[in-house]
């Protein structure tokens, strides 16, 4: 490397030998063959082949929109201000990033022009984003066309003969419901980031590119993917027809939900806009968003989809993917609604106004004819939650309000209001029994609430509320009823250290007690056999699940490092019928003696394993013990030599003589005088 030699050392030194630089000839110098003084020279071919520049491949950085209005000079300004304000929502334009063609001739724009942003990233944001231009009515052109300017390649490759496509013969595909057909019924679970649908027929995973979704009978081949660039988020309709994907890009406050066809993966409507105005409502997400965003009504035929707004709610029909009668419903400051499980049927809820003067109200609508059911007005409400029951048949609103807390019961005309005993209590949790007439209510102040039973018929009169038990002072905060009703789960999750009690509604008794210490959530599996309870990684200690059985008896117990998550695999519904069902359970003596048997034969196939396990771990000790032994006498003459001087010790016996000697020690001595009377 050549040394650096600063001008001001250059000029002493031309001073000290009496040379001006001023009137020095520099082109008059010659330096010598072959000498460069380490100094590179702007003709020196191998200085561009050490320093090759890198050029940058490909155009993702710039697009090309179409369908501008041609314009003399004097409103270039104008329309280019335009452009960059709506192309500008995807990115950030360079400064000199927009480049609109102009006729030579006319001196008027072609009617298209470049933009270049300052990453290709930004590109990936969709870019249907013309419908901003109806918007601006400074020109007369209604949309903007938009390309990529890498897409121009591909279509000019795009051959001039039309040739028929290649039809692919016919495969069957797997059946994605053997899983149902295991002999002994046995469920299955994920605990990794994934997602089950709600008929289990798939599971669902979340990549930079999108979401796909796996299946199958002996594996789980993909067998969709849906493209959808950064999704952070996804949900599914009850039917699984359709999947609803989002993604948000918060340096511009804007977010994208597809809505894909499950089976061809194709996207039936899409959602863009600003964050605040899509996000609106739910219970719960990421990064602040209310998730889901949209929430499916009509049943398992998925026939409506909807979302809150700003007084109103817009409600979809997945036929024509369009707002039902072309308009939204408009409800002045609803803050939330809920749909029936099983028919078209909308509960809203609007917060009281006025300071009080007009009352809150819960609302039942009929869609699509938006046809008002029922209304029940609520006073001093200071918020409200809605619970339907699995079938649709009753709706419980929770109502708190400023000085006492109620709960109101909604059925299809009559309307029932229970107050608790003590008008203090709080409310902790609520929870309908599946399938059924009867719910729960953890009611009163920690540590050590009330739980009360409680059923919507009686005797003499279905539809009429009875008080059914109270448990007083349980450690539990939450209540899990099993899938097949009748029995509960009642838990002291987190701060409650994981207290669990197994709890028979039928027969009003504590089956079983436990404890999962630190115990974070709850899964049921479909069926009800087992429960599952976890500690997720929100605890940096005591991660793992445990399974139990219905009744409280402990099955396995898993600890797992960094655990995410527990999901059992959820079952479609059953095809047989109500009356089949009840008929079964009436015989179940009858088809448990099969079972039964199964049973006994397999616990009699797991006795037989244990024992050839302990027979195997016998047989590898003996083994290893005459390994040992014949090693032992392998090396006996080796340690007479080395070790004994030549001494055979091993057969000590032979050479002493064992004497057994008693030996007696007096430990302490005592004398007593004994009085002794000859009378």
């Amino acid at each position: 490397m050549a040394e650096v030699v600063s001008m001001a050392d250059i000029e002493a030194t031309s001073l000290r030998l009496g040379i001006g630089i001023s009137s020095a000839d520099l082109n008059a110098i010659q330096i010598p063959p072959g000498e460069d003084f380490g100094i590179k020279s702007d003709d020196d071919e191998d200085l561009y082949q050490e320093d090759g520049f890198e050029m940058e491949a490909g155009f993702g950085n710039i697009i090309v929109v179409d369908n501008l209005p041609v314009v003399p000079p004097e409103k270039f300004e104008k329309l280019e201000n335009v452009v960059r304000k709506i192309y500008s929502q995807i990115g950030v334009i360079k400064d000199v990033g927009l480049w609109m063609p102009v006729n030579p001739e006319t001196q008027k724009t072609l009617g298209y022009c470049f933009i270049e942003y300052n990453t290709p990233q930004v590109i990936i944001f969709p870019l249907d984003i013309s419908f901003s231009a109806k918007k601006i009515v400074v020109f007369s052109c209604a949309y903007f066309s938009d390309n990529l300017f890498d897409d121009f390649e591909k279509y000019m490759e795009v051959p001039d003969e039309w040739t028929p496509s290649e039809i692919k013969p016919y495969t069957p595909g797997e059946n994605l419901q053997q899983w149902l057909t295991d002999e002994k019924a046995r469920d299955q679970f994920v605990i990794r980031f994934c997602q089950w649908p709600p008929l289990g027929t798939y599971l669902a995973a979340v990549h930079r590119q999108g979401a796909a979704v796996w299946g199958g009978a002996t594996t789980f081949n993909r067998l969709m993917r849906y493209a959808h660039p950064q999704v952070i988020l996804i949900d599914f309709s009850p039917g699984e027809q359709y999947l609803i994907t989002y993604s948000s890009h918060a340096r511009f406050n804007r977010v994208v939900l597809n809505i894909f066809d499950m089976r061809t993966g194709k996207v039936m409507r899409d959602f863009k806009g600003n964050a605040d105005e899509l996000t609106t409502g739910g219970s719960g997400g990421v990064s602040g968003v209310s998730w889901p965003v949209f929430r499916w009504g009509g049943g398992k035929e998925d026939i409506y989809f909807s979302r809150i707004g700003k007084n109103v709610i817009s409600v979809y029909e997945t036929e024509t993917f369009t707002l039902v009668d072309k308009k939204s419903l408009k409800v002045e400051n609803v803050v939330d609604f809920s749909w029936s499980p099983t028919d078209p049927i909308l509960a809203l809820f609007v917060p009281e106004l006025g300071g009080g003067n007009q009352p809150a109200k819960v609302c039942l609508v009929q869609i699509p004819g938006k046809e008002e059911l029922r209304q029940k007005n609520l006073f001093s409400v200071s918020d409200c939650k809605m619970y339907w029951q699995s079938n649709g048949e009753y709706l419980a609103v929770k109502v708190d309000r400023y000085t006492k807390t109620k709960k109101s019961t909604y059925t299809d005309i009559p309307i029932e209001v229970l107050e608790l005993d003590n008008k203090n209590d709080k409310i902790v949790a609520f929870a309908w029994e599946p399938k059924g007439h009867r719910f729960a209510v953890i009611h009163g102040d920690s540590p050590r609430p009330d739980i009360s039973f409680y059923s919507m018929r009686t005797a003499h009169n279905t539809g009429r509320l009875s008080k059914l038990a109270t448990l007083k002072s349980k450690q539990a905060n939450a209540l899990c009823w099993s899938p097949a009703g009748r029995f509960i789960l009642l838990a002291g999750l987190k701060g409650f250290n994981g207290r669990l009690d197994f709890y028979n509604v039928d027969e009003l008794e504590t089956m079983a007690t436990g404890e999962h210490f630190m115990a974070t959530d709850i899964e049921w599996d479909p069926t009800g056999r087992y429960v599952a309870t976890s500690v997720t990684s929100v605890h940096e200690m005591e991660n793992g699940f445990h399974i139990w059985s219905f009744n409280g008896k402990l099955l396995y117990r898993i600890p797992k490092d960094h655990f995410c998550q527990f999901l059992w695999r959820p079952r479609p519904p059953s095809f047989l019928t109500a009356e089949k069902e009840e008929e079964i359970s009436k015989n179940l003596k009858k088809y448990s003696k099969k079972y039964e048997g199964d049973d006994q034969d397999m616990s009699l196939l797991l006795s037989e394993q244990e024992r050839r396990q302990r027979m195997m771990l016998l047989d590898e000790w003996d083994a290893w013990r005459e390994n040992c032994k014949r090693l032992h006498e392998e090396e006996s003459e080796l340690r007479q030599q080395q070790l004994r001087d030549g001494e055979a010790s091993d057969e000590e016996e032979e050479y002493y003589e064992t004497e057994e000697v008693e030996v007696e020690e007096i430990l302490d001595v005592k004398e007593e005088v004994v009085p002794f009377d000859l009378d």
